[in-house]
């Protein structure tokens, strides 16, 4: 019976802190989706190919949208002209350069150094995505995306195609309709309904599978103290994870915070790695990306999370 209450305990803490700001995430996409012009991001970037991919990685900051939603965003921003070496970078950079997200992972290590997990997963997950992004402005487009992306003709950013639906879920067919104020409010919450459902239920197994580990496999394996030393193997184990929970950014700090075994560096690459890489990620990306290059990007992602994590938790203990 105890282990059922430290189970239950450890489950409903957990998730009762991480849930409002999964809500507010959602909330923020869902409004994004449907009152966000055309071409916004666009006319914010500079001329410049190197300074707009630096751009490109802060606008999370504006327009903060989590891993879960943020590939059909992209994938749409690219059709209608954005640069892919800026939607990349975006991609990888706006689950994490957010304010939701900082919030979140101040409030999950309150009590913990919550200043240096904070500023340390904003500068290592921007620094990851802009060099990404500057790498993809030199690769060949066609090396990077899906043929399918390619064959699809670009559409203007400031008009839909005559006969398409809208991309609010409201299921309507032929022309688009004259959407009133209230319509696109009732779509943008109709948008962070189904995020928050989708989300939820990732973030619940998460939670889930967390607390069984914490009060049930964690207190009496020997192994994985061995593991939690070890200065590589522990940003591994944790990378690893990461991208088996697939959980959602928002909310991901609260259950890195209870990992009381595993550095500040292993912590530190759980949070980057897996807002920018997971098991839902991975089918996304493949309807955007080439399966080559995202074998190339996940390993990628895991040696330079993993080398600066190890670097950073070297820099804090000497």
């Amino acid at each position: 019976m105890d282990a059922r209450q430290d189970f239950a305990l450890a489950f409903l803490s957990i998730l009762f802190e991480g849930a409002p700001f999964i809500l507010l995430g959602t909330l923020v996409s869902g409004l994004l989706d449907v009152y966000l012009p055309a071409g916004a991001m666009e006319r914010l970037l500079p001329k410049n190919r190197v300074a707009a991919v630096l751009v490109a990685c802060l606008l999370g900051a504006i327009f903060p949208v989590c891993e879960c939603a943020v590939v059909p965003v992209i994938r749409r921003l690219v059709k209608k002209g954005l640069p892919v070496s800026c939607g990349l970078g975006y991609m990888l950079a706006a689950p994490i350069v957010n304010p939701i997200t900082a919030l979140s992972t101040w409030k999950a290590f309150e009590g913990q150094s919550p200043l240096m997990m904070t500023s340390g997963r904003l500068a290592l997950g921007y620094l990851i995505a802009v060099a990404v992004g500057l790498i993809v402005l030199r690769l060949p487009v066609g090396k990077v995306l899906k043929p399918s992306m390619l064959a699809e003709p670009a559409s203007s950013p400031d008009e839909s195609p005559a006969g398409s639906c809208c991309d609010h879920g409201c299921g309507c067919h032929g022309e688009l309709p004259a959407v009133s104020p209230d319509g696109k409010l009732v779509a943008a919450f109709r948008s962070a309904l189904k995020d928050f459902v989708d989300v939820g239920v990732w973030f619940s197994v998460g939670v889930a599978l967390t607390a069984l580990f914490n009060t049930g496999i964690a207190p009496g394996a020997r192994w994985l103290d061995q593991v939690a030393q070890h200065p590589a193997g522990a940003p591994a184990a944790l990378m690893g994870l990461a991208y088996v929970l697939s959980l959602c950014s928002t909310s991901d700090a609260f259950i890195a915070a209870t990992l009381d075994r595993f550095s500040w560096g292993a912590k530190l690459a759980f949070l980057v790695f897996g807002p920018m890489l997971d098991v839902k990620l991975t089918f996304l990306y493949q309807s955007v990306l080439r399966k080559r290059f995202i074998l190339a990007l996940a390993a990628g992602l895991f040696v330079a999370i993993g080398t600066v994590s190890m670097l950073w938790q070297f820099w804090l203990t000497r």
